[in-house]
């Protein structure tokens, strides 16, 4: 069976989301789709574009024991997993980053340090068509960050430098054959 995850090379993973509109029966069984292969591809965020979608959504679910700060303390103690987001906009972050090694379901073994800032305000609507304002920290925050890269068609292959494009070139090669093979 082929793999369900979208990968680099492929033309939809660069278009740009398309507006909920609605909150439908149909688009909670794609977010829950969505949820059920992010699960199977131990990963914690997916976009819509990873699985060949341009539909404004996306799915995260970060565990609690990873999103700690330097004293064990939960970033985002108030926050439910897993999280289905539509229509997500970003409208605020902090001015301080920090450095993370990202990976991607559509980059299979790529591996990228990605500066992005370290909280980030989110206002999307939930899966029942609520509008929710998130507020939020550390891991959960990136993998928001990460995941509306998504939805605007920025890869992590754009958050590379030169020599991390060299590094990956054989990879990211690979994956583009691949998307021309299939």
């Amino acid at each position: 069976m082929a793999n369900p995850i979208t990968t680099y090379g492929n033309p939809v993973l660069r278009k740009k989301a398309e507006s909920v509109a609605e909150v439908t029966p149909e688009l909670r069984t794609l977010a829950d789709r969505m949820l059920g292969l992010m699960y199977s591809a131990d990963g914690i965020g997916l976009a819509a574009e990873q699985i060949g979608r341009t539909e404004a959504l996306f799915v995260l679910d970060v565990p609690a024991h990873v999103d700690q700060d330097e004293q064990g303390r939960p970033n985002n103690p108030g926050v439910t997993m897993p999280m289905v987001i539509f229509d997500p906009e970003i409208i605020g972050t902090s001015k301080e980053t920090d450095d993370y090694e990202e990976g991607c379901l559509s980059f299979p073994g790529i591996l990228v340090t990605v500066t992005r800032p370290k909280e980030a305000v989110l206002r999307y609507l939930d899966r029942d068509g609520n509008e929710q304002t998130l507020n939020a920290k550390g891991l959960v925050a990136r993998a928001i960050q990460h995941e509306n890269d998504h939805l605007n068609g920025v890869l992590l292959v754009d958050h590379m430098n030169i020599g991390g494009k060299i590094l990956n070139f054989c990879k990211l090669s690979r994956l583009i054959r691949q998307n021309k093979n299939a």
